[in-house]
């Protein structure tokens, strides 16, 4: 083994990933099949999964990947997908929670149901799915290596930024919270919780301002590092959490945003 497969590789290790057809889920069910874990890959589109888990297999990466339906967004949903991943294997190291939804509407005529619709998903569901899963997680938790919980968050989770999207921008700040909370609840079953907040990367949720050339030049301008989020950004993240080199990271809220969330926006003395 080398010292980076030590330290990063995922060899003999089961993974779930939800909502990993697109976007970050998927990036994220890449670095994982690549680092050798067996993926499991849920989604509301079982085909769209399906067509996924191939794509990653065909890759030669160490790993392999399956997919199948599996929706977060309501209680039913998540007792139905417990019940696939238990029904695929007895034992889970790793529960990457990346299943969400958002919804965009000005503030005047942002309606009582956005709130229902986007929490049930980004926040209850995802607690849910976690709590039900905890046996397999502790079937696999050991003191020299815990068993991993990350969750997905938002810059907009960590910023009070709007942008038209309040109930989920609300609910990141709540992953983020949550995280914490299970950090510390979870830590003697030898469970490490952690959550990453990206930043603007490319993803059916973010098409409407980074789907043309022009927005992402936009949103590339408006980060200190002067570009958008790239899969390898979320893959290094994902693998540092997960393998043995994360093993005593947890509550920690990583930011991959590009420094957006620590720039004030406004300069005290007039710098540039």
């Amino acid at each position: 083994m080398t010292f980076l497969d030590d330290l990063f590789g995922l060899k003999g290790k089961t993974a779930l990933v939800t909502g990993g057809a697109t976007g970050i889920g998927r990036m994220g069910a890449e670095a994982l099949v690549m680092a050798g874990a067996r993926v499991l890959i849920a989604s509301r589109k079982g085909e769209a999964c399906e067509v996924v888990a191939k794509e990653l297999n065909g890759l030669g990466g160490a790993g392999s990947a399956e997919g199948f339906a599996g929706d977060v967004g309501t209680d039913q949903g998540v007792h139905d997908l417990s019940a696939a991943v238990r029904a695929r294997t007895d034992r889970l190291d790793i529960l990457w929670n990346n299943a969400g939804k958002t919804w965009g509407e000005p503030l005047p005529t942002f309606p009582f149901k956005a709130w229902d619709s986007v929490m049930s998903v980004n926040v209850a569901g995802l607690f849910s799915l976690t709590r039900d899963l905890l046996p397999l997680l502790e079937k696999s938790a050991t003191a020299d290596n815990p068993s991993r919980v990350v969750n997905v968050g938002s810059v907009m989770g960590t910023q009070p930024v709007g942008a038209g999207a309040y109930s989920y921008a609300a609910s990141k700040a709540a992953v983020h919270h949550l995280t914490k909370i299970l950090a510390i609840e979870l830590a003697h079953k030898q469970i490490t919780v952690n959550a990453i907040a990206p930043g603007p990367f490319i993803s059916r949720m973010t098409a409407f301002a980074l789907g043309s050339d022009t927005g992402q030049a936009r949103a590339a301008k408006d980060s200190p590092l002067g570009r958008i989020g790239r899969p390898s950004d979320i893959m290094g993240c994902l693998l540092f959490l997960c393998g043995r080199g994360g093993a005593y990271t947890t509550g920690a809220i990583l930011p991959v945003d590009g420094g957006i969330s620590v720039d004030s926006g406004h300069k005290l003395f007039g710098g540039e």
